[in-house]
């Protein structure tokens, strides 16, 4: 049984402020809710092979394949900034 108070407690862990009736409103979806778990957690599943996608799924891969790409030195023209031959970027870890 879960009561306002528990509500109240979570909504203040979870920093939402609620008003008195959505407290109320909670309480009743929430006790709902662990009803609604009960009932499942009384079925037979000894049968039902874990899974933790309802569809099959699998990786689709593409072979690769060596294509042309831009040079070096047409990389770094479009570049703001370049030094030594690299891109120059700002420092982002102090």
């Amino acid at each position: 049984m879960i009561s306002k108070n528990d509500v109240e407690y979570v909504a203040a862990l979870a920093r939402i402020h609620l008003q008195g009736d959505e407290v109320s409103r909670l309480t009743h979806d929430l006790e709902q809710i662990l009803e609604y778990i009960n009932k499942l957690n009384t079925l037979d599943v000894s049968k039902i092979e874990p899974t933790s996608h309802v569809l099959p799924l699998k990786n689709v891969h593409r072979a690769d394949k060596v294509r042309p790409s831009l040079t070096q030195q047409e990389a770094l023209k479009i570049s703001v900034q370049q030094q030594d031959g690299f891109f120059k970027v700002p420092k982002v870890i102090e």
